[in-house]
């Protein structure tokens, strides 16, 4: 089967799902932005927040550094208040140092050394320390009364501190953006299956009105903008069934009209010569066919949408009584099976018609049985009707659907009620099939949808 071009797939996707996955690309877009400003923005405000501690222990190792005057050495006065700085290797170091090597560091820094990098002024950068751990470094050149050289002052602190702590607001910033999506989607979820709950009821009482279940739309619980749209459609339908029966009406008056003309015509050829009236006689007969038989199909031309379902037992139960009657008067016997409670989408003048025609052509054809049985089946419902007559072949068959063929001259009947049967499947999208029967002769295999726009087909 040839797979649909993506575009027109995607123009056949249901709003809620439309709606869910804009939702869905909303989300995923929104919140991966969202969650990278913010831990940026926590970094850097981190990040300012070390630096100025780092400053500020600066500030307190200048205030502490001395240069004694007698052997011009530098000297720590001062504590810088962190434990730290006295544990060796502990990732906080300070040093000072001058041009001519004299250096003074904390006990953490043990052996080792910060690098010397000349700035004017407070400079951060980061370096690599004892260990290979990598030290955010804050340093500033003074110089000393008395003291010729520039003294490099520096204190640095492991990154691992600052580095931890946003890699846990990143890791709690992660888990919260995953929550609020989940959150957020399950509130678009239940916020589109609120918005659209009209919409599936005004799917659901369309679904009853064309089943036949309901006459008209439900108005009362529907925004209005649907409830608009709703009359607006039930005056459609209140228009077009009474469009429909007028014509209908128009129609059994205009077959009264010509029934008598033709009457009376037919009278009056009886007086003509034989030649001429054998002619006239055959243009009548031709207009009494036409006649009956474009009434047969204005009549059935209802409103297919608009019929409600009908019991076929109750509605059929005339039609099977009258010809049960014929058919004991030419010795047939007509057994009939129908399911209880059984509901067809059909008008119940169209049922009778499709029913009568079927049986009248099998009884005029069977030898001695017939029977009709009516059952659900495929989404809809079946008609069977089976003769022991002589049948037909497949030529026949084919023939036999064929507006106004006659199958047997020497039989009555002009051909016309299995084109109306035909007719009929046309209009409410059911199906006609002949076969061979079971009993010998011809099978008649009808099947009608639930509804007049479901797809059309027999399950075997």
């Amino acid at each position: 089967m040839r797979r649909r071009p993506w575009r027109q797939r995607l123009a056949r996707t249901s709003i809620r799902a439309r709606l869910l996955i804009a939702s869905l690309l909303l989300v995923m877009v929104a919140l991966p932005l969202a969650g990278t400003g913010l831990a940026y923005n926590f970094r850097d405000s981190v990040t300012t927040a070390f630096d100025d501690r780092l400053e500020s222990l600066l500030n307190v190792l200048l205030a502490g550094v001395q240069l004694d005057p007698q052997s011009n050495e530098l000297s720590m006065t001062r504590s810088l208040g962190d434990p730290r700085f006295g544990r060796v290797f502990s990732g906080w170091y300070w040093q000072v140092s001058d041009d001519d090597g004299q250096t003074l560091t904390s006990r953490s820094l043990w052996d080792q050394r910060l690098p010397i990098d000349n700035a004017t002024g407070v400079t951060v950068r980061e370096v690599e320390g004892p260990r290979g751990v990598v030290l955010r470094v804050i340093e500033r050149d003074i110089r000393l009364p008395g003291h010729a050289e520039t003294l490099h002052v520096s204190v640095a602190a492991s990154r691992e501190e600052l580095d931890t702590e946003v890699a846990r607001f990143e890791w709690l910033l992660g888990l919260s953006l995953l929550a609020l999506g989940a959150l957020l989607l399950v509130g678009l979820a239940v916020q589109i299956r609120w918005g659209l709950a009209p919409l599936r009821r005004m799917h659901t009482n369309l679904r009853a009105v064309e089943s036949g279940d309901a006459d008209s739309l439900e108005t009362h619980f529907l925004p209005d903008e649907l409830a608009r749209l709703a009359r607006a459609m039930n005056g459609v339908l209140e228009r077009d069934r009474r469009l429909i029966e007028r014509g209908r009406n128009a129609a059994g008056n205009l077959a009264h009209a010509l029934k008598t003309p033709v009457s009376v015509l037919t009278t009056l050829a009886e007086r003509f010569p034989p030649d001429t009236r054998d002619r006239l006689r055959g243009e009548l007969g031709r207009i009494d066919d036409a006649v009956r038989h474009h009434l047969a199909r204005a009549s059935a031309a209802g409103g297919v949408v608009l019929a409600g379902k009908v019991d076929a037992a109750q509605t059929l139960a005339p039609v099977l009584e009258g010809l049960t009657r014929m058919g004991q008067r030419r010795g047939i016997q007509l057994t009939q099976s129908l399911a209880d409670d059984l509901k067809v989408r059909m008008e119940a003048q169209d049922l009778q018609e499709l029913v009568g025609n079927l049986l009248e052509n099998a009884l005029r054809w069977a030898d001695s049985q017939v029977t009709v049985s009516l059952h659900p089946q495929a989404a809809g419902v079946e008609l069977l009707i089976e003769d022991d007559g002589p049948g037909m072949s497949e030529e026949q068959r084919d023939a036999a659907l064929t507006r106004g063929s006659r199958l047997d001259e020497r039989r009555s009947g002009s051909g016309l009620g299995l084109a109306i049967v035909e007719d009929l499947m046309t209009l409410y999208g059911g199906q006609l099939t002949l076969s061979r029967a079971s009993l010998g002769g011809l099978a008649a295999h009808v099947w009608l949808p639930a509804s007049p726009v479901a797809p059309s087909g027999i399950e075997s």
